[in-house]
């Protein structure tokens, strides 16, 4: 430790008598100079961005938890698609740019309810002897991507636009009501309360990863 002491003390020295060679001198093994800030910034700017999207997913998240158990959250999920379609509903052919965006949000909830249910809700399902049901509805959730694709791709002046929506909105409403009146509860009742618990965590856990 002397030794490094003394020789930080002597380039000291050398650099009062030599400007140019100060300037060398003095740089740090940190100091990469703009590049560096500029480096630097950019990681800063992406931790601040990973964080931003951490806390937004647990905001998310943290609302369709809050209803409750997995069932619960499932049904306040149908219930926010539902209220999408009824917003799409009474927009009007001059309001295109609104109906991208909700159909963009409908997608989005959608996409994200699917995943929940194909990865936790039907594969519980089949192991409780209901691979029927679990079959069923996984096939109608082909019929929910082929919808959102046609809203998607459709011109949203469109004068079949409406109609889909609505053929659409039918088509999900009986789906969640099939669910929430006779599959869920049916499955719940064969649950102990640990696995209740463990279904209601793994839907939340797949939930943040597509909040």
């Amino acid at each position: 430790m002397a030794t490094r002491t003394t020789n930080r003390s002597s380039s000291s020295s050398r650099g009062r008598g030599n400007g140019s060679r100060s300037s060398s001198n003095d740089r740090s093994a940190f100091n990469w100079g703009e590049s560096g800030a500029l480096i630097g910034a950019a990681v800063a700017g992406a931790a601040i961005a990973v964080a931003a999207n951490l806390g937004r997913k647990a905001v998310m998240q943290g609302m369709s938890a809050a209803a409750g158990d997995w069932d619960e959250v499932l049904a306040a999920e149908h219930d926010l698609a539902l209220a999408i379609f009824d917003k799409l509903l009474v927009t009007d052919d001059s309001q295109t740019f609104k109906r991208t965006m909700l159909v963009k949000k409908l997608t989005h909830a959608l996409d994200k309810h699917a995943h929940e249910e194909e990865h936790v809700v039907y594969p519980a399902l089949r192991d409780a002897n209901d691979a029927h049901d679990a079959d069923t509805l996984e096939a109608e959730h082909g019929y929910v991507k082929t919808f959102l694709y046609d809203l998607n791709e459709m011109e949203k002046d469109s004068a079949e636009f409406l109609p889909k929506v609505r053929e659409f909105r039918q088509m999900v409403e009986a789906h969640a009501r099939m669910e929430e009146e006779q599959v869920f509860p049916r499955l719940k009742r064969e649950l102990s309360a640990e696995q209740n618990d463990r279904i209601t965590s793994l839907v939340n856990k797949e939930g943040f990863k597509m909040a």
